[in-house]
């Protein structure tokens, strides 16, 4: 990403601005502003989105607990729980950091799941608040937008700026540096999960009840997939609760459920992770 990213300040540089440097910097500068926003209110935002409504003890003891024994056993501070107004069977986490993290579950997912079930997706949305993989996504979506970006501006100097038309080069720059970008940070989005998935088998200790409740979570997305809400967020949930078929699947942000169930069901055979 960093060299699609200095190939594009490059060229925009070389054919508009006459300073690559220049062009590179003040673009990563843009797109860090609006990523750092995002990164720090993301997690509001995503709350409000979804009607996700943090819950005490009292509120939902069997969710509260589970999260609260996952997070001992994860070392990690115990982090906000809520839960959204939903049929569909879901969970993610979200928050910067452990002092803001918020792991947040679907009505439909306390009702279909067992305890143990539900203690694996919750080790698995832990693993992801303790392997920080919020702010390794966020560089990655700093990187990818700041690309995305200066492809937009290029093609709007290209169409209605005075130096119309281009080297082909930079043309062939243009379309597939942000594609190549998107393409990494959706590989860098599925190796997350294949670690969280492993991580929060270890956490949990019960890698088959980790597998079998991503089976029923899968079934019922395939069955009724979510028809509100923003694609865009499919990444922090444990499954994509979006439909995805075809074509879509090659820039997904979940690894294929069946190779995740493998893995897992590989390491419930293996008791060397006890």
């Amino acid at each position: 990403m960093v060299g699609f990213f200095i190939l594009i300040g490059y060229l925009i540089g070389h054919f508009f601005m006459g300073d690559w440097i220049t062009a590179t910097i003040m673009f990563l500068v843009i797109a860090a502003v609006f990523n750092l926003v995002a990164y720090f209110y993301s997690h509001k935002f995503i709350l409000k989105a979804y009607k996700a409504k943090i819950v005490d003890e009292s509120e939902a003891p069997r969710l509260y607990n589970i999260v609260k024994q996952i997070a001992y056993e994860a070392d990690i501070e115990m982090p906000k729980v809520a839960i959204m107004p939903m049929s569909i069977p879901n969970a993610f986490a979200t928050g910067r950091n452990e002092k803001n993290a918020v792991v947040a579950a679907t009505e439909g997912l306390l009702s279909r799941l067992n305890d143990e079930e539900l203690k694996g997706v919750m080790a698995h949305e832990i693993a992801h608040i303790k392997n920080r993989d919020m702010l390794v996504m966020s560089v990655a979506a700093t990187l990818a937008g700041a690309i995305a970006f200066m492809a937009r501006m290029a093609w709007f100097q290209l169409f209605f700026g005075r130096r119309r038309g281009g080297n082909p080069i930079l043309l062939v720059a243009l379309i597939l540096a942000p594609i190549g970008a998107m393409v990494i940070k959706m590989a860098i989005s599925r190796k997350r999960e294949y670690y969280a998935d492993e991580q929060g088998a270890k956490i949990s200790k019960n890698p088959n009840a980790l597998a079998d409740a991503l089976e029923k979570l899968q079934a019922e997305s395939n069955r009724n997939p979510l028809k509100r809400g923003n694609p865009s967020t499919a990444s922090l949930f444990i499954v994509n609760p979006f439909k995805s078929d075809g074509f879509v699947r090659l820039f997904s942000t979940h690894p294929p459920m069946e190779k995740r169930v493998e893995k897992l069901r590989e390491m419930a055979a293996d008791f060397s992770y006890l």
